[in-house]
């Protein structure tokens, strides 16, 4: 039999679609769902509009952990729409305030063996615990939690070795950034990650967690980490040892890419803005004055997080220059660092605390001054994300965080040996945790009694029309390599409380690049039916909210150009019937421009036959040329685009 690495043992014990041909399209069996509220209000609206009367999945969990702030009616509305679809769908509900989905969902019902989908990008954390674990957008995860497949297409896994002992100062978040230092944004795509080695002895579970999720910053499809004696440690401090169970490679077991990290090696490494990618030394930069600095989010969630810092600032006093925040992952996690004392050597040190949530992650709240460095301990710093236009995000360890913000600038946490005659302090994580699952209410036996509670900004999704045969409209936006979904599509406390209202949340469509394009989209949609967009490579990397493809399409997108896509992305735009076309010719690409109209012919058939697309590009001066464009649809993604997305797809299904 032909030895299997942890990857492929997961896929074959879940497939029931498919062939384990990378590339191809594979549909497997799904065990768990994760919603967050940024994303999750559209899979509740989904569900009702695909008429599912209870979740066929054996874990679904609806989290509030993005949208806390109360400045109106909008998100309080929403948190009662969600505990209601909860109810009336059979979904676990955890409460405003109980904490960041990832980490709560390990702690509570994560499991060694299963596979996961999940409305936000990061719920590839997962894979710390030996599962597979995928983002995706909320349509997928509603059809999952429907009893379908999830569909994805095989992906080649990257075996990364760790070898050695991470060095004092040197912690898991540099681990992750020097595979970004190295890979960049789009060295993940199309592969999992998966981890080996005997520096796996040196990762906690959470530790793990750090590096698989910050795997979406790569564009893998997920990370994967076998479930080992560090994994039933985790689990019996949770009070879970009977979930455990062993996952390793076989012996002699083959990876398509290999990679090799000497832990020994490592410094302390920081991404500098605007990209997670963009990463050099700490040392290199260290002296920058700075004016935030952030500890938390699902990217830095454990308790040694937060207690390595702790222990850094003990009986000291941060910088008056800097604001130094603190978002405790979860009402546990707070109880616990109030337990080992972290919570008080933090304020007394001058921290400030925040309810369990994302946060400034997400742009809610914590915006830093302009022009201004903020550094942070969370997964993504793309430009406008935090709420401030000209913000200067960094991404760090806890340790250059904690550092940072007792000297007033970036410093290299090795520094402060000299600067304080400080010793590394060592975490030693506790048999047991203490255990909060007070904010986390069952799913309920009679669902169907339960009537959805509804607020004055929850919208009902429009209707989605079907594939036409003939389209010209013109191209409102050029864009380059790396968009991001924040850059398509805002995220941050003024923009996210219009999530389950379409017609308000695409007024910000693109504003990030061109504040005009929603009213010249608008215009577009009456006078020529819709309009297309053009990339370069990797368009709408990011986050899986499939607003950012969904607001598009309310204003008429009617097909993407582009070089190349990440995978969420071009996921979202074929659910949402956006015709996801990509250049044969990379020259091409440069015959585009803005203003332009293309005019795309015999497109059914074309998208039927699986054949080029013509694309005739009709320039300002009245000469025309004519292009060819590929797609890579599967035969279910192609009868789903032809019908107009996914929702009409199964509105005949259920």
């Amino acid at each position: 039999m032909t030895p299997l690495n942890v990857t492929q043992k997961l896929i074959k014990s879940h497939l029931i679609e498919g062939k384990m041909i990378p590339g191809e399209e594979i549909g497997l069996k799904i065990d768990q769902a994760l919603l967050q509220d940024a994303t999750g209000t559209l899979v509740q609206l989904e569900l009702e509009a695909m008429g599912l009367d209870r979740a066929k999945t054996e874990v679904a969990v609806q989290y509030v952990d993005h949208n806390l702030l109360q400045t109106d009616f909008k998100n309080a509305d929403d948190h009662k729409f969600l505990k209601s679809a909860a109810q009336r769908f059979g979904l676990w509900y955890s409460r405003p305030g109980n904490g960041v989905s990832h980490p709560v969902h390990m702690e509570r019902f994560g499991k060694p063996g299963k596979t996961l989908v999940g409305s936000d990008s990061h719920s590839c954390a997962a894979g710390s615990l030996g599962m597979l674990a995928i983002g995706t957008g909320g349509l997928d995860v509603a059809a999952a939690i429907a009893g379908q497949p999830y569909f994805v297409k095989m992906p080649k896994v990257m075996g990364v070795k760790l070898t050695g002992k991470l060095p004092d100062w040197v912690s898991a978040k540099d681990v992750v950034l020097e595979m970004l230092r190295r890979h960049d944004v789009k060295g993940g795509v199309g592969k999992v990650i998966e981890y080996y080695g005997d520096g796996l002895n040196e990762l906690s579970a959470m530790d793990r967690h750090v590096i698989a999720n910050m795997g979406a910053e790569l564009g893998a499809t997920t990370t994967v980490f076998p479930s080992d004696k560090e994994t039933k440690r985790f689990l019996k401090s949770q009070n879970r040892e009977g979930d455990w169970s062993e996952l390793l490679a076989d012996e002699g077991c083959e990876y398509e890419f290999h990679d090799e990290i000497v832990l020994d090696n490592l410094v302390p490494l920081i991404a500098l803005p605007t990209s997670p990618g963009n990463v050099v030394p700490v040392s290199e930069v260290a002296g920058k004055p700075i004016s935030q600095v952030v500890i938390g989010s699902s990217a830095n969630p454990g308790l040694r997080d937060f207690w390595i810092a702790s222990a850094i600032v003990e009986d000291k006093s941060i910088s008056p220059e800097v604001s130094f925040d603190v978002n405790p992952t979860s009402r546990q996690i707070m109880q616990n660092m109030i337990d080992n004392k972290a919570f008080g050597n933090l304020i007394k040190a001058g921290a400030r605390f925040h309810q369990s949530g994302c946060m400034g992650c997400i742009g809610m709240g914590q915006a830093p001054a302009s022009g201004t460095i903020s550094l942070r301990t969370m997964p993504r710093n793309f430009p406008d994300r935090s709420g401030t236009k000209d913000d200067q995000v960094h991404l760090c360890s806890p340790e250059t965080a904690a550092a940072s913000a007792l000297m007033g600038k970036i410093t290299d946490p090795r520094d402060l040996e000299k600067e304080f005659d400080m010793t590394y302090p060592k975490f030693e994580y506790p048999t047991y945790e203490i255990i909060n699952t007070d904010m986390l209410i069952a799913p309920v036996e009679n669902n169907k009694s339960v009537t959805l509670e509804k607020g004055p900004n929850i919208k009902a999704l429009p209707e989605i029309p079907e594939l036409k045969d003939h389209y010209r409209v013109p191209v409102l936006l050029k864009m380059g390599d790396n968009v991001s979904t924040d850059e398509i599509l805002k995220a941050g406390a003024e923009v996210l409380p219009f999530r389950s209202n379409l017609p308000e949340i695409s007024k910000y469509s693109f504003m990030v690049i061109d504040d005009s394009f929603y009213d010249r989209a608008m215009t577009a949609k009456e006078s020529h039916g819709g309009h297309v967009v053009v990339a370069a490579e990797n368009y709408a990397q990011g986050s899986s909210r499939e607003h950012a493809a969904l607001a598009p399409k309310y204003l008429g997108q009617v097909a993407v150009l582009a070089k190349s896509y990440a995978r969420i992305a071009w996921q979202n735009l074929a659910n949402f019937g956006i015709l996801p076309l990509e250049f044969i010719n990379e020259y091409d690409y440069d015959s585009i421009e803005q203003g332009d109209d293309v005019e795309l012919k015999d497109v059914i058939q074309s998208v039927k036959s699986k054949e080029n697309v013509k694309v005739v590009i009709h320039k300002s001066k009245g000469d025309s040329k004519t292009i060819e464009m590929k797609h890579t649809l599967s035969d279910r993604q192609i009868q789903i685009i032809v019908k107009g997305g996914i929702i009409n797809d199964f509105k005949e299904k259920l």
